[in-house]
């Protein structure tokens, strides 16, 4: 709740795992960019398939429908950016990983630079109540339908 006000530009770098009851705070951003192979989800696969389909292990198919990649996470307006992962992955290379990250970051900040305090808490406050659209669909197993 204390950061939906603060009257600074907050930005959100998901490097890994983003997830759980962190994802809430993780959202309340004025952008959240993402690594390119990072995850972010309100619940690991193993807890999506157990709720869902009652088994952990059709955690596969419970990933396939949180669509919880960044590459899914842009397409749905979740996140504003992918910092894209040096060659073997960010491990791989730490510093290009860092410089790359700080470069994300700075263009981000400079994208409120005109901003004053009321107007960077408006946007961040629109951006998260424009959460909400969705897609019914139906996720198919085996040996059940759940809708």
């Amino acid at each position: 709740m204390e950061m939906s006000i603060l009257k600074v530009p907050v930005i959100t770098v998901i490097v890994g795992e983003g997830g759980s009851g962190g994802a809430l705070g993780i959202a309340v951003a004025n952008r959240v960019l993402m690594l390119e192979f990072s995850v972010y989800s309100v619940i690991s696969p193993e807890g999506c398939a157990s709720i869902l389909f009652r088994d952990a292990a059709l955690a596969q198919q419970a990933s396939q429908a949180l669509q919880l990649t960044a590459k899914d996470l842009l397409k749905h307006k979740i996140i504003e950016g992918i910092i894209p992962e040096p060659l073997g992955g960010a491990h791989a290379n730490l510093a290009q990983c860092a410089a790359d990250i700080k470069a994300k970051l700075l263009t981000a900040l400079d994208d409120f630079k005109t901003y004053d305090a009321e107007k960077i808490v408006a946007q961040r406050m629109t951006k998260f109540r424009d959460f909400g659209a969705y897609i019914d669909t139906a996720i198919h197993t085996s040996h059940k339908t759940i809708v």
